[in-house]
């Protein structure tokens, strides 16, 4: 078996026989990784006997249950046993502070395999998550040991913190590269199915916000999770972007606290507030994350611009969507905008990608110039072109989620609607009966 040295592109999986400082395909900057292979013997190997699936006895394994409500229902009912679990995340979002109550609430054994941090440094967040916790902790970067000592212990539940860290004799190039990320991901996995042990993988992120290493990393594991939000904000978001053994329409809200991660129940309840302001420019939204509706309060505020070009800026909500909306209210509302700085603010820390927040916010803005308060009503629908108010999916869970905090009215598209309930449904066709509506 002969040996030979390729360069593989980090970003596009693009090969060359030779280094070249800007990769060819995708036109990134040295991101070219030397890798060994080994050229194998064109001989082929020995038959092996394919099994046929009606005579396999499915395990009777149940689920591991992690403790964490919000975890398991993200995950389609807990961890499934030999699977492989990705979880990614901004520096400083709580992705070490997620595995770790993970591992001291998870039912059965657990080996928490940390490349970052020293066994001291893991007790001391230990402590001060849970005093009364007993956990097998292995600070280690060395592949080949971890695996050594997983396969001797025979754990139900290995955390390995984190992926980029691990590092084997048996791949080239430095920790976290290419060649050591794929030759991990493969040993680990290869591992999990044959003794059905269930590894969760932190990963880190690039400054885009994707996950670090080869694109092979997301394909060979089971199940992607993302810890989303503002790192400086209290909320988390848990969303799951692939799941073998699931949906993806799941995700989990949690709060960050003194002690962790803390589940957040009711959401809508904690984003919204008990005593919030009835100010103008406030309007309530709801919005879809995953198959669960939320309740957010949106504030626009609007003031008379000291320069030739007014200003546009937002937090949790996109800014090109913001500037379409602002010339829809000049053209289809009549508002004149352009002598107003415009800034839009969603409460909470939550980033907004659906249009169908695009009513509210309009409103919103409608509200804060005319300086008129828009009152236990909550704002939903999409903003066409020319002014029209279109529909929205999952319209029923989102009114079903108002009524149930208490509001009074709702403004929504016009739709056929099966629902009936106490709340006062206004259905609108146009920008212009929404602002009559309110």
């Amino acid at each position: 078996m002969k040996s030979q040295t390729i360069f593989v592109c980090s970003s596009c999986q693009y090969q060359s026989p030779r280094w070249q400082g800007r990769c060819p395909q995708c036109s990134s900057w040295n991101s070219l990784e030397e890798q060994r292979m080994a050229s194998q013997s064109r001989k082929p190997g020995p038959a092996v006997k394919p099994v046929n699936l009606s005579g396999v006895d499915i395990l009777s394994k149940p689920r591991i249950k992690t403790g964490i409500g919000e975890f398991d229902e993200v995950i389609g009912g807990g961890l499934v046993p030999g699977s492989l679990v990705l979880l990614g995340g901004d520096p400083g979002i709580g992705k070490s502070t997620l595995a770790l109550q993970l591992s001291m609430q998870t039912e059965g054994s657990v080996l928490y395999v940390s490349g970052e941090e020293s066994v001291s440094q893991i007790k001391l967040r230990a402590d001060r998550i849970n005093k009364n916790h007993q956990l097998d902790v292995l600070a280690e970067t060395d592949l080949m040991a971890v695996l050594g000592s997983v396969e001797n212990q025979q754990p139900e539940l290995v955390i390995i913190d984190s992926i980029q860290t691990m590092y084997s004799e048996e791949a080239s190039g430095v920790a976290g590269g290419v060649a050591q990320v794929t030759n991990a991901v493969q040993q680990i996995m290869r591992l999990a199915k044959q003794n059905h042990i269930t590894f969760i993988l932190i990963g880190h992120v690039t400054k885009e916000g994707y996950l670090a290493g080869p694109k092979t990393l997301e394909h060979m594991v089971d199940t992607v999770l993302y810890l989303e939000g503002e790192r400086f904000a209290s909320f988390r978001i848990l969303r799951c972007v692939k799941n073998r053994f699931g949906t993806t329409n799941e995700v989990g809200v949690f709060e960050m606290q003194g002690a962790g991660l803390v589940e957040v129940k009711n959401p809508s309840q904690l984003f919204l507030g008990e005593d919030s302001i009835k100010a103008s420019g406030n309007v309530i939204t709801s919005v879809m994350e995953g198959s669960r509706a939320l309740l957010l309060e949106i504030q626009a505020l609007t003031s008379s611009s000291n320069f030739g070009y007014p200003k546009r800026t937002t937090a949790g909500f996109d800014n090109n969507r913001l500037q379409l909306l602002c010339a829809i209210l000049s053209k289809r509302a009549g508002m004149n905008l352009s002598s107003h700085d415009i800034y839009v603010n969603v409460i909470g820390g939550i980033k907004i990608d659906e249009p169908g927040a695009d009513l509210a916010v309009a409103l919103a803005i409608i509200s804060s110039i005319k300086d008129s308060v828009i009152e236990d009503t909550v704002v939903i629908g999409e903003l066409g072109l020319s002014g029209e108010v279109r529909f929205v999916p999952n319209l029923e869970k989102r009114i079903k989620e108002a009524e149930k905090l208490g509001f009074k009215k709702i403004v929504c598209p016009k739709n056929k609607l099966s629902y009936k309930g106490k709340i006062d449904i206004l259905q609108v066709k146009t920008l212009a009966e929404a602002i009559k509506a309110v």
